[in-house]
């Protein structure tokens, strides 16, 4: 008998729907996991549902579960908590994190699942997947004690960034945007804020994570020389330009790329990194970065109001109940 589950699909452009798939039955090195909530990552998964994701990109930009081919229909996303109920004992019955899209129940195989460690909550954990990114970004910017750090850009990821390094030795971490209301998320994580135009400089490291021309201007001019900044935002298929005139060259500043696809320490693995991640998450300071919340089933009306503002949101978990039960 044909076993199924639901699972959220965009099927053009604001438009996306609840689907019944198919459930497979979990096999030898599988798990089953019920699904108790999942995270709307609301940049990445906004370029998707508009269809902008660059042709060139398609292959890149897949999610490590995805079903469907870029533009549409596509089932995408990669922020998953749920309860491993079919699979080996020491999986049995345990909380994990997956890089699953919205769907009720799953199977995969035991290794895409990582232990919620008992300390973090498991609607917090929906975060892993975007505290991971921070993680990789840090790697890449490899801070040291005493620097002058800004964050340009409050959404999910540059959140993130600055709730990792809040706590970072002498440091001093500001978070940058042009909306006041994320001062709020500041004071939360423990960090400063500041309006572009106030923003502090003479800083030794930027992390750019606005998605916005303004915004890697804004990065770029509060540099000390030799200065660097780590630029995490991903532009889709927009044209972007780079002020590499006045004073880049004489101040010798430095711009490099940061990504999750890539670890950013040769030492260590995916699975260390998503580790250390979910260890980070036992800091309820975290909390700060889950602005709302609805119901697994009215999906399909509230990612059309998170693309377009309606909903402001960092991240924007999804909660699933008892989840479906497989027929």
């Amino acid at each position: 008998m044909t076993r199924t589950a639901d699972a959220f699909w965009l099927n053009e452009s604001g438009n996306g729907e609840v689907r019944q798939v198919t459930l497979a039955e979990p096999g030898p090195g599988e798990v089953e996991v019920r699904t108790l909530f999942s995270g709307v990552s609301r940049g990445t998964e906004t370029l998707v549902f508009r269809g902008g994701v660059p042709e060139n990109q398609y292959a890149t930009m897949r999610a490590p579960f995805q079903d469907g081919d870029f533009p549409w229909p596509v089932k995408y996303g990669y922020l998953n908590v749920g309860v491993v109920e079919h699979g080996p004992e020491r999986l049995r019955g345990r909380t994990v994190f997956c890089l699953y899209p919205h769907q009720t129940r799953y199977v995969v195989p035991e290794s895409a699942v990582t232990p919620v460690p008992d300390g973090v909550p498991a609607a917090r954990a929906v975060l892993a997947g975007t505290v991971e990114t921070a993680v990789n970004a840090v790697w890449d910017a490899r801070p040291l004690i005493g620097d002058r750090i800004a964050v340009v850009g409050g959404g999910m990821v540059g959140s993130s960034i600055a709730a990792v390094l809040a706590t970072f030795p002498g440091a001093r971490v500001e978070l940058v945007d042009a909306d006041p209301a994320r001062s709020a998320v500041a004071e939360r994580l423990g960090v400063g804020f500041a309006l572009p135009d106030q923003a502090l400089d003479g800083c030794d490291l930027v992390f750019h994570a606005s998605a916005t021309e303004a915004g890697l201007t804004t990065a770029l001019n509060l540099l000390a020389p030799e200065g660097r900044v780590v630029e995490l935002s991903w532009y889709g298929d927009k044209r972007v330009a780079v002020p590499l005139g006045e004073f880049f060259h004489s101040k010798r500043l430095t711009i490099r790329s940061s990504q999750v696809g890539t670890v950013g320490r040769s030492d260590r693995s995916y699975a260390e990194r998503m580790a250390l991640a979910l260890d980070l998450l036992a800091d309820a300071r975290f909390d700060a970065l889950i602005t709302g919340s609805s119901a697994f089933e009215e999906l399909p009306a509230v990612m059309p109001k998170l693309a377009d503002g309606e909903i402001p949101a960092l991240c924007h978990r999804i909660d699933y109940g008892r989840g479906h039960v497989p027929s």
